[in-house]
């Protein structure tokens, strides 16, 4: 509703107007009605009207003078003057407010109506053409990110680089500066005892808010989201790095997370941003060796050392790809030749270090498979400590060699046949569904088989049983919500689907070897 105010000096007119207008048909409410010009500005003072319509002619302010003081204190206000012939000299004045409109009086409430008819469709275009700018500062952050990030990914030249430096103010920078990109570590970082941040995804998201908003406080304006993992700052001057290590010491007292920082070399113009980039990119590479939570300069890193980043990488692209393909001599082949790559390498420690990345980047890898490198060996993240008491080489890849083939195995088995689609359908509803009392014949019914039918195919595809595979399901989501949240033992046996709390226990105690309050406690 758009509200109103009505100036009249003439009483009848006034009551008129307030009584005879159909305003809530015209999207409009009547705030107050007055009788001078004092009076209708006071009130202007208090609300924010959108509409006043006032006679032109009041004793001690006229409706010029008031609508003169209004349309300072709010640009957009519609006028509606009122007025009889004999006040030409008013319109022409009225008409020099330039956004007013006229009516005369005696006036006909049907022409009344169709100048606030015309106020309504003004008003409307001006609150679309706000919501339109508001959407456009909205997005502002975002065209700022996606600029910044094409001119760091991309060796632009040229036209379109003029383009990006005109709307990015790039030429602003005090120059020189370095690209650095800051690396969230992997999610064994994540300590068990900050329940508050429910899983990693949402704690990422919440700590690159807060380091977002905290370097900008420190005065760093050109900042981008690379990934989900990455952030991309222009840092100036060695003061900023003293800054930016300030923010990320305060950020980890409030955040279970450690931070590696890639610094790439220094850049004297727009032109040698990219460069820059691609140096942060190859010091971040070199985590593996240094280790989390350091910050790293490309100009540091040994050239061997380098060298030997980029061939493990794609050493391990190759790996992955064989195990997709279960093709046991080229798995075979890979890890050798990368046993080799290590052999080169100075210390247990960065083997160990070496072992733990294959692993996070082989996870890493199974997720745009939709598969689950904890989940498929049976393991959790913090077992890959295993990695840490192996006291030879050898040792390390022995462990690697047997769960790279043990995973190539499970994927080859998990291929699809021609109901393994049906079955992974069954098997993500019976996920979403693990708090409920879940049966054979209503996931028959669902998907429209009979009970013995279905039975048996999902027993091909998985190699268990219906009620077993269920059993399955709720005890692996017990385990995990006994882990990583507070909920009493009760509350975690309801949402797996178990009312009966001692049978919930008894079962769980079957799978796991100990009671789930004696589960919680050793794990957390």
């Amino acid at each position: 509703m758009y509200k109103v105010l009505l100036a009249d000096d003439e009483v009848l007119d006034l009551e008129g107007m307030k009584s005879f207008i159909p305003w809530e048909s015209l999207g409009m409410t009547v705030v107050d009605s007055v009788n001078s010009g004092f009076a209708a500005w006071e009130v202007l003072q208090k609300e924010n009207i959108d509409i006043l319509v006032t006679d032109v002619r009041m004793p001690n302010m006229t409706g010029i003078e008031l609508a003169q003081r209004a349309l300072k204190i709010q640009e957009d206000l519609q006028v509606i003057f009122v007025s009889g012939y004999q006040d030409f000299s008013y319109v022409k004045q009225a008409i020099a407010l330039n956004a007013c409109n006229y009516v005369l009086k005696p006036m006909q409430d049907e022409e009344l109506i169709e100048e606030l008819t015309k106020v309504r469709l003004e008003l409307d275009r001006l609150q679309e053409r706000k919501e339109t700018e508001r959407a456009y500062q909205q997005m502002i952050p975002i065209l700022k990110n996606q600029f910044l990030l094409q001119i760091l990914q991309k060796p632009y030249d040229g036209t379109m680089l003029n383009i990006m430096k005109r709307e990015y103010q790039l030429e602003e920078l005090n120059w020189p500066v370095n690209v650095i990109l800051l690396e969230v570590d992997d999610i064994s970082s994540w300590r068990s005892n900050h329940d508050e941040f429910e899983k990693p995804q949402g704690l990422n998201e919440q700590f690159f808010t807060s380091l977002h908003k905290e370097l900008e406080s420190c005065g760093f304006k050109n900042i981008c989201k690379v990934t989900d993992q990455r952030l991309a700052v222009l840092m100036d001057t060695e003061r900023g790095k003293t800054e930016i290590q300030s923010v990320l010491k305060q950020l980890g007292q409030e955040y279970p997370l450690t931070v590696t920082v890639g610094e790439g070399g220094t850049a004297h113009r727009v032109e040698e941003l990219h460069p820059s980039y691609m140096m942060a990119e190859g010091a971040l590479d070199y985590k593996m060796f240094r280790g989390k939570g350091k910050w790293i300069l490309y100009n540091e890193v040994p050239t061997e050392d380098r060298e030997d980043a980029r061939s493990l990488d794609v050493r391990l692209d190759s790996l992955f790809a064989a195990m997709e393909n279960y093709e046991i001599v080229k798995i075979h082949d890979e890890i050798e030749a990368i046993q080799v790559l290590a052999s080169h390498m100075g210390s247990k420690f960065t083997v160990r270090n070496l072992g733990m990345y294959i692993m996070l980047k082989l996870d890493a890898h199974l997720h745009t498979m939709h598969e689950d490198l904890f989940r498929m060996l049976g393991i959790e993240l913090k077992n890959l400590d295993v990695l840490l008491q192996f006291e030879t080489m050898d040792d390390i890849f022995s462990w690697l060699r047997m769960k790279v083939f043990e995973i190539s195995e499970r994927l080859n088995f998990r291929k699809p046949s021609k109901n393994g689609r049906l079955v992974e359908e069954i098997i993500e509803n019976l996920r979403e569904r693990l708090h409920e009392n879940i049966t054979l014949r209503d996931m028959a019914n669902r998907f429209s088989f009979s009970p013995n039918y279905l039975g048996v195919l999902f027993k091909e595809e998985t190699g268990y049983n219906f009620s077993d595979y269920v059993i399955k399901l709720r005890m692996e989501r017990a385990r995990d919500l006994l882990i990583s949240t507070k909920l009493k033992i009760y509350e975690v046996a309801y949402q797996t689907g178990y009312q009966y709390l001692p049978y919930f226990s008894r079962q769980f105690k079957e799978i796991y070897g100990m009671t789930p309050l004696e589960y919680r406690r050793k794990h957390s």
